[in-house]
C-alpha cells in the first residue's frame, strides 16, 4: 500500500468511524450503481486491505441488517447482503449533495421563518439554518417543506458583512470549515501521489476512493452548500470538492476494474458496471 493511503488510513482510525459507517459508504457509492447486492466474500477482501478482519466485518453486517439497514440472502454456505429500503433511501437522498451539489444563486436577502418546534427535522433537512430559538433562516428561494407551510414569512438581510455574520449564527460554518481544512490536509498527498503519475494497485485504488467519499460525506452532509456571498472569505469547501473530484476521478478506473474481477451477486455472476458513477462531479 501506499505511503499516502497509510497516512489516510492513520487519519481515518483517529477519527469516531466505525466500520458499519464505512459499510454503507460502499454500498452507496460502489455497490448500489451496480446492482446493490454482492457477497459477503468481496467486502471482506475489501477490509482485509484496510487490516480489519473477517469476523470484525461479519459482525458490522449483522448489526447493519439487525438495524434494517441491510437484507441478508443465503445461496449455501455464501451469503449475500443488499442495502434495505432504510439505506437506500438514505444514500439517494444524500447522493446529490456528494457528487452533484450547487450552491443556489444568491437573491440578495434570506428568507426568514418563524415556526413551531415540530417544523425543525424538516428544516434542517431543506438547508435551513437557525440562528436563535423558534427562528429559521434559508437563501431567499429556497423551497419550504410544508411542515412549515403555517410559519410567518420575513426577508432578512444587510450588507455583505451583516449577511456572513448572520450565516456564522445559524449555520455551523466554523466547524464545517475546519472539518474541510482537516479533509484537505489528509487527502492532498493521495492527490499529489495519483495526479503524479504514482501506479496504485486496483484494491488500493478501491480503498482511496471509499475513504475519500467516506470522509468527504460525513463533512458535505452536514455542510448547508450556502452562495458564496454569505460564507467566509476563506471558506475551504470548494477547494475541498476539486480535490474530491480531482482523486475519485483519479481513482475510478482501477477501482471499477477491481469490482469488476471481484464483486459478484448469488448466481456468481459479476456486477454489472454502471455508466453512473463515471457522471459523478461532473456537474
Amino acid at each position: 500500500m501506499s505511503r499516502a493511503l497509510t497516512a489516510i488510513l492513520d487519519h481515518v482510525r483517529a477519527e469516531p468511524s466505525r466500520t458499519w459507517s464505512i459499510i454503507v459508504t460502499i454500498y452507496g457509492d460502489a455497490i448500489v450503481p451496480r446492482g446493490g447486492s454482492v457477497w459477503l466474500g468481496t467486502l471482506s477482501a475489501f477490509f482485509r486491505a484496510l487490516d480489519i478482519s473477517d469476523g470484525v466485518v461479519r459482525t458490522a453486517m449483522s448489526r447493519l441488517a439487525s438495524d434494517g439497514w441491510l437484507e441478508r440472502t443465503k445461496v449455501g454456505r455464501n451469503s449475500y447482503y443488499r442495502l434495505a429500503e432504510k439505506g437506500r433511501e438514505t444514500f439517494q437522498q444524500a447522493t446529490s449533495h456528494i457528487y452533484s451539489q450547487n450552491a443556489p444563486a444568491w437573491a440578495g436577502h434570506f428568507d426568514m421563518l418563524l415556526a413551531e418546534n415540530g417544523a425543525r427535522g424538516a428544516l434542517e433537512a431543506a438547508g435551513f439554518g437557525s440562528p436563535a430559538p423558534g427562528v429559521w433562516i434559508a437563501p431567499g428561494g429556497v423551497p419550504v417543506p410544508v411542515e412549515a407551510d403555517g410559519a410567518l414569512r420575513l426577508r432578512a438581510g444587510g450588507d455583505d458583512a451583516a449577511n456572513r455574520a448572520l450565516a456564522a449564527r445559524a449555520w455551523a460554518l466554523e466547524a464545517t470549515g475546519e472539518a474541510y481544512a482537516r479533509f484537505l490536509d489528509a487527502f492532498s498527498p493521495l492527490r499529489a501521489a495519483v495526479l503524479g503519475g504514482q501506479t496504485l494497485s486496483d484494491l488500493d485504488c478501491l480503498v482511496g476512493r471509499v475513504l475519500l467519499i467516506h470522509e468527504y460525506r460525513r463533512i458535505v452532509l452536514r455542510d448547508p452548500i450556502l452562495p458564496a456571498e454569505v460564507l467566509p472569505a476563506d471558506w475551504p469547501g470548494a477547494a475541498a470538492r476539486a480535490l474530491c473530484a480531482e482523486v475519485y476521478g483519479a481513482l475510478l478506473e482501477g477501482s471499477e476494474r477491481w469490482l469488476d474481477e471481484n464483486a459478484v451477486d448469488e448466481s456468481g455472476a459479476p456486477l454489472p458496471p454502471s455508466d453512473e458513477v463515471w457522471r459523478r462531479f461532473k456537474g
